[in-house]
């Protein structure tokens, strides 16, 4: 992000990333309690408001996010279904959030929002330094989907999922990856694209874009009301 500080405390309209993110969340009825993993070195969120919020409940961040995410289910109690969200995506909608949740619990099985892909995917081909030089094939982009967040499973299959994967060394990128590797089901659930991952600087001035775009949507709804 060629910024002095974690991505997740850049500021779009004089908030963080992730107070945009948090404050999203906890605005949801159906969301109780956030569980937020981060570094224990992070100084940043200490600063913050949200450090006093008796709903967000802060636990160590792992070597990798599969870690974080494992120390994080390990503090959730009394729940089946657990929702796992990027900090870095602050656009997530309420609709969407509501849909994950009524699709998974009306067909018992975890899920993940997603979008099918609309580009033309190339698979590459690296040379014999790792380097990726070249198109290897073009890949069928009507079986492709973007995983975004949240990902919605049941604590203790998640949970034992991640343990399993982890003891075969397998690469987890997110969660959908550690059920699979179970050989469980997991849902795609199409949702809006304008939920980005803030990950290079020109993603910060598309999710400004967005966020006010949805302010006024919600706004005018309000109004029409």
């Amino acid at each position: 992000m060629l910024a002095l500080c974690p991505k997740q405390y850049l500021t779009i309209n004089n908030e963080t990333v992730l107070g945009h993110t948090l404050k999203r969340l906890l605005s949801h009825t159906k969301i109780d309690k956030i569980i937020l993993a981060l570094s224990d070195d992070d100084d940043y969120f200490a600063e913050t408001p949200l450090a006093k919020n008796p709903n967000i409940i802060r636990v160590s961040g792992g070597k990798e996010r599969v870690d974080s995410v494992l120390n994080g289910l390990q503090q959730v109690s009394g729940q089946e279904w657990v929702l796992v969200h990027d900090a870095a995506r602050p656009c997530v909608t309420h609709k969407d959030i509501d849909k994950l949740i009524e699709q998974c619990i009306t067909n018992n099985s975890g899920g993940i929002l997603a979008a099918p892909t609309v580009d033309t995917m190339k698979l590459a081909c690296k040379n014999n330094r790792g380097q990726t030089i070249r198109v290897d094939q073009t890949s069928d982009r009507s079986l492709l989907w973007h995983a975004f967040t949240p990902q919605m499973f049941k604590v203790d299959v998640l949970t034992k999922a991640i343990k399993h994967a982890q003891s075969k060394g397998l690469t987890i990128t997110d969660e959908a990856s550690a059920i699979e590797s179970l050989g469980l089901p997991c849902l795609l659930v199409t949702g809006r694209r304008d939920n980005i991952k803030i990950t290079r600087p020109e993603d910060l001035v598309l999710a400004s874009f967005y966020l006010d775009q949805q302010s006024k949507s919600t706004i005018n709804t309000k109004s029409k009301g």
